[in-house]
């Protein structure tokens, strides 16, 4: 059982939902990483009167600014045992926009920030036990929500850089069209980090599609409307979820050792239900190749 945990995007949704979860499994302390500190505070209290525990603190971290997630390593206390990468989506109305480190802003919150996170705290020794990395069934294509499985020519180092700056799809309007490869390229990343580091389970778990969450801030209004429909839609025919089974997927891969490091799990078939090994349903997961190409590209942004 482990003690401790930093949860990142953890003031509201499925990262909130995992904190509660968490905490009433008997974690001794949670640290709620956040952007917004008033947010956070306001979520600290709801989290105290819904479990009754006093186990949360709050860290201030900004996933897409570098220099914040450096600085939230450093002021963390003390090592936690397990890391939940959860903050992400659609990278808000400017998700194109590059920032500093020459990514898109829709790729410096699923993944750049994460990977700072992740690597920082492991060489600091301050993460010793469980990473569980949010991916999407996304990253291998979801036909009947519309999202292709990514095509990526050579899969070479200068390819997947393509997708953390954006050239890969130019100028375009729609972020959901981004978020697969994006997703695809995170869990290959966390899929050649597991085999640097054996003494740290590490895993891709997606959450499923997941009503009632904050993902679909950043997508065109028109295009929001149709995914709220067709929630409703999977949701009738077992293909989605609400926001405790999304976070019950996390607390699961972060206790049940059977989840097994390196692998990224998700949906069997289409976005919701029992779970499986995804390199199962797209070969080029499992490719070691690929997988370190993919790492190797984003290494390129972090200075």
């Amino acid at each position: 059982m482990i003690k401790s945990v930093l949860i990142t995007g953890a003031n509201a949704g499925i990262g909130k939902e995992t904190a509660r979860q968490l905490a009433l499994k008997g974690v001794k302390k949670i640290y709620l990483g956040c952007r917004n500190e008033e947010k956070a505070n306001a979520a600290k209290a709801d989290l105290e009167n819904a479990t009754g525990k006093s186990v949360f603190e709050v860290l201030i971290i900004d996933v897409t600014n570098l220099d914040s997630v450096r600085a939230a390593i450093e002021a963390l206390p003390e090592p936690v045992e397990a890391l939940v990468m959860n903050a992400g989506g659609m990278g808000g109305p400017n998700f194109n926009d590059i920032t500093k480190d020459g990514v898109t802003q829709i790729f410096a919150v699923n993944v750049l920030g994460h990977v700072v996170l992740a690597e920082g705290l492991i060489a600091a020794k301050k993460l010793t036990n469980v990473a569980i990395f949010a991916g999407s069934e996304a990253a291998r294509g979801v036909e009947n929500m519309g999202m292709k499985r990514p095509e990526l020519k050579t899969s070479s180092l200068d390819e997947f850089a393509t997708i953390a700056d954006g050239s890969f799809h130019g100028n375009i309007s729609d972020p959901a069209i981004a978020y697969g490869p994006i997703k695809y390229m995170g869990a290959l990343w966390m899929s050649s980090l597991a085999r640097k580091h054996n003494n740290i389970r590490i895993v891709t778990m997606s959450p499923g599609a997941t009503s009632g969450t904050e993902g679909m801030k950043g997508v065109p209004f028109l295009k929001r409307i149709i995914f709220t429909f067709m929630f409703k839609i999977l949701a009738l025919s077992g293909n989605s979820h609400g926001v405790k089974t999304g976070a019950k997927r996390y607390v699961d891969g972060l206790l049940d050792e059977s989840f097994k490091s390196g692998v990224f799990y998700a949906s069997k078939s289409g976005t919701a239900g029992p779970l499986a090994d995804q390199s199962k349903l797209f070969a080029d997961l499992g490719n070691e190749r690929i997988q370190d190409n993919a790492s190797d590209a984003i290494h390129r942004f972090i200075k």
